[in-house]
C-alpha cells in the first residue's frame, strides 16, 4: 500500500471551492482503531453546515465526511478481519477526526458496522447515515408499528425517501410531502401511498385522508414547519424532530401550550453507528438485493467532482442521496 492517498481537505469555512483535493499521508491505526479503504461515501447536509462554518463542533484543517463505506485494510486490535465490508459513520468523523472524503479513513472500531453484499458501491455508499437516521426515526423517534400511518415532512430528501422505503417494508401507510408537484412521482416510486404538495398547510390535507390524523410523523424540514406537522397527528401520536433542511434549528419564544396539541408527543432523534444494528443493516441490504426495497441514489460523483457535488447539494438538485465513488 502506498504511503499517500488522495483526500479532500477543508482549511477553514468557505464556499464549495474551499474543498481542496490533495495528496496526504495515509493515516495509521492504533489499537482500537481500524483503517478502512473507502470505496464510496454519501453526501450530507451536516457536511455542508461544517463547510459553511455553521457547525457547533469541529476544527480545521479537516478532511470532512461523516460516513463512508469500504473494506477493512488493517485492525491492530483484531476487531475485524482484513477484507471485511464495513460502513462507518458519526463519532466525530469529519469534525473532530478526519472523515470519509478520502481514499482511506481511520475510525474507532466501535464506529463500524460490518455487512456482506454484492450490491454496487454507489448503492452501498448511500446507505450508512441515511439508513441509520431513517431507522432510528421510526424505531426510536416515532416507535412505529405495522399497520399504522406515517407522515414524512420533507419527503424528497434522501432520508425522506429512505423513510418511505422502510415504511413500506414495515407495513405502514406513508404520507409524504414535496414542495414541487413535479416530484410527486418520485415519492410514489419509493412506495409513498399519498404524495402531498406542501403548501404550508399539510395538516388540512392529512385530515382529509385520515380525519383523526396520522399515528406518527417525522419532521425533516425544520422548525418552520413543525407546528403544522404537530397538528397533523392524532392524540396519542408522536412527531420525531429529525432534520432541519430549512436550516432553521430553534424556535424563538417557544410556548408549549400553544404549539403542542392535546395528547400529541414531540420527540427528537439523532443517532450514531451504535444505533444501526448490524442485523438491521444486513436485512435492508438483502431486501434491496432481492427487489423488496430500493436505495434512493440521486447522483453519483467522483472525488474530483466534490466541489460540484457540494454546489448541487446546496442548490437542492441532487434528487435523492448524493454519492461519491472512489
Amino acid at each position: 500500500m502506498s504511503g499517500t492517498m488522495r483526500a479532500v481537505v477543508l482549511d477553514g469555512p468557505g464556499t464549495p471551492e474551499a474543498l481542496r483535493l490533495r495528496t496526504v499521508p495515509v493515516p495509521r491505526p492504533q489499537p482500537g482503531q481500524v483503517l478502512v479503504r473507502v470505496r464510496a461515501f454519501g453526501l450530507n447536509r451536516s457536511e455542508l453546515h461544517f463547510r459553511r462554518g455553521q457547525a457547533t463542533s469541529g476544527s480545521f484543517p479537516r478532511i470532512p465526511g461523516i460516513e463512508a463505506a469500504g473494506v477493512v485494510e488493517e485492525a491492530p486490535g483484531g476487531e475485524l478481519a482484513p477484507g471485511t465490508q464495513v460502513m462507518a459513520m458519526m463519532g466525530g468523523m469529519g469534525r473532530t477526526i478526519d472523515g470519509g472524503y478520502a481514499e482511506h479513513v481511520v475510525v474507532p472500531a466501535a464506529q463500524l458496522v460490518p455487512f456482506s453484499s454484492d450490491l454496487p458501491w454507489d448503492v452501498l455508499g448511500a446507505v450508512p447515515e441515511m439508513l441509520q437516521t431513517a431507522h432510528g426515526s421510526l424505531a426510536v423517534g416515532v416507535r412505529a408499528e405495522p399497520g399504522q400511518s406515517l407522515l414524512v415532512r420533507g419527503g424528497t430528501s434522501s432520508v425522506g425517501l429512505a423513510l418511505a422505503v422502510l415504511g413500506r417494508l414495515h407495513g405502514l401507510t406513508v404520507l409524504s410531502t414535496t414542495r414541487s408537484p413535479a416530484r410527486r412521482a418520485l415519492l410514489e416510486a419509493h412506495g409513498v401511498d399519498h404524495a402531498l404538495v406542501d403548501d404550508g398547510n399539510v395538516a388540512e390535507q392529512v385530515r382529509r385522508i385520515l380525519p383523526d390524523g396520522v399515528d406518527g410523523a417525522v419532521e425533516l424540514v425544520g422548525v418552520d414547519m413543525l407546528r403544522d406537522t404537530l397538528r397533523s397527528v392524532r392524540p396519542g401520536g408522536t412527531v420525531s424532530f429529525t432534520g432541519m433542511l430549512s436550516d432553521r434549528w430553534t424556535i424563538p419564544e417557544f410556548y408549549p401550550m400553544d404549539w403542542l396539541p392535546n395528547g400529541v408527543r414531540l420527540t427528537a432523534y439523532s443517532g450514531d453507528a451504535a444505533d444501526l444494528p448490524a442485523p438491521v443493516l444486513q436485512g435492508f441490504l438483502d431486501a434491496v438485493a432481492d427487489g423488496r426495497a430500493r436505495v434512493p441514489v440521486g447522483r453519483v460523483y467522483r472525488l474530483d467532482d466534490i466541489v460540484q457535488a457540494h454546489r448541487d447539494m446546496e442548490a437542492g438538485t441532487v434528487g435523492g442521496k448524493g454519492v461519491v465513488v472512489l
